[in-house]
C-alpha cells in the first residue's frame, strides 16, 4: 500500500477542494474541546481560508453518514476523537503502519474519494515519553489514548498494567500488548489503583479530570516520586492527578502537552507552510490564557 507524504496529499487534496475548506474534529464531545480555538486563530494568522469546526457525533450514532461527508470536496481532513478512533481506523482506505499496529486513528486526510488515516497522538507519545524506560506502566483506560501510549512505550517498559470501565476494552489492548512481546496484565479498576503507588508510567486515557471535582484517576493512593504521570485530560484547570504528582516530586505530562505535540505532527501532513509550528505555539499560549 503506497504512504503518500503530507506535501503529496494537499496536492492532491488542493486539485479538487473548493475555496472555503473545512477540517473538522469528530468526537461524542467535540464541542466541548479546545481544539477548534487552537487551530482558527492559527489558519486566520497563515491567510488561509480552510476553518477548523468541532462535530458532536454521539457513541451511538450510525457513521455511515460521517464517512460519507468527510469525502465531500470542501473537506480537508478530520481530527477524530473518543470513542471512534478504532472507527476511524477500520474506515480509512490507507494508512499509516502506526493505525494499523495499534487500531486507532485520530486523523483522517481525504485524497479524493479516499480518506488516509494517521495516528499524530502516537507520535506525540513517543516525543513526551522520550526514550526513558519504565519498569511498570500502568494504563487507565483502554481506548484509542492508551493505545497509542502502549505503541509509543516501543518495548522500553518492564511490565504493562491495563484497566478499564469496559473489562472488554482493557481484554483487547491486553491481546495487542502481548502481540507486541510486551510482559502484560489486565487488572480490576480497583487494583489499578492499588498499583498506583509502584508504578514508574501512570499514563490517563480516561475523561478523568475534566470536571473540576474530579479527583486524580487512579484514586487517593500515593504516586511514586520517579514516577512519569502523562494524563490526557486538557482543562482550564490543573486535573487533580497532574496536582497531585506534582506534590510528589513526580514528572508530569498534561493534555496541554499532548495537545501541542500531536497538533505539530498534523502540520506536515496538512502541508501547512512551515511558520505554522511558531504560530501554533503562540496560539496554544493564548488559548490557554484564556483558560
Amino acid at each position: 500500500m503506497r504512504e503518500l507524504t503530507g506535501a503529496a496529499l494537499r496536492k492532491v487534496d488542493m486539485e479538487d477542494a473548493t475555496a472555503d475548506s473545512r477540517l473538522f474534529l469528530i468526537g461524542s464531545a467535540a464541542s466541548q474541546a479546545m481544539s477548534p480555538g487552537l487551530w482558527n486563530p492559527l489558519l486566520e494568522q497563515l491567510g488561509s481560508s480552510w476553518t477548523y469546526e468541532a462535530w458532536d457525533v454521539p457513541a451511538e450514532q450510525a457513521m455511515t453518514r460521517v464517512r460519507g461527508r468527510l469525502l465531500d470536496r470542501d473537506v480537508v481532513a478530520a481530527n477524530v476523537t473518543m470513542p471512534h478512533k478504532q472507527w476511524a481506523a477500520g474506515t480509512a482506505d490507507s494508512s499509516t503502519d502506526a493505525v494499523q499496529l495499534s487500531g486507532a486513528c485520530n486523523l483522517l486526510v481525504r485524497q479524493g474519494r479516499r480518506l488516509h488515516g494517521h495516528n499524530t497522538d502516537i507520535t506525540a507519545a513517543a516525543v513526551l515519553l522520550g526514550n526513558r524506560y519504565q519498569r511498570h506502566a500502568l494504563l487507565l483506560g483502554a481506548g484509542g489514548a492508551a493505545r497509542a501510549a502502549l505503541i509509543a512505550l516501543d518495548r522500553n517498559v518492564g511490565k504493562v498494567s491495563i484497566t478499564d470501565r469496559d473489562p472488554n476494552a482493557s481484554g483487547d489492548l491486553l491481546h495487542l500488548a502481548l502481540d507486541l512481546g510486551i510482559d502484560a496484565q489486565a487488572v480490576t479498576w480497583q487494583q489499578a489503583q492499588d498499583l498506583a503507588s509502584e508504578a514508574s508510567l501512570i499514563v490517563n486515557a480516561t475523561p478523568i479530570g475534566k470536571g473540576i471535582s474530579d479527583g486524580p484517576a487512579w484514586g487517593d493512593g500515593p504516586v511514586a516520586a520517579d514516577a512519569l504521570v502523562y494524563d490526557f485530560v486538557y482543562a482550564g484547570h490543573v486535573t487533580a492527578s497532574i496536582a497531585k504528582a506534582r506534590e510528589a516530586g513526580a514528572t508530569c505530562v498534561d493534555g496541554w502537552d499532548h495537545l501541542r505535540e500531536q497538533a505539530v505532527a498534523m502540520v506536515p501532513l496538512l502541508g501547512l507552510d512551515g511558520a505554522a509550528d511558531s504560530l501554533l505555539a503562540e496560539s496554544l499560549d493564548g488559548l490557554k490564557s484564556r483558560h
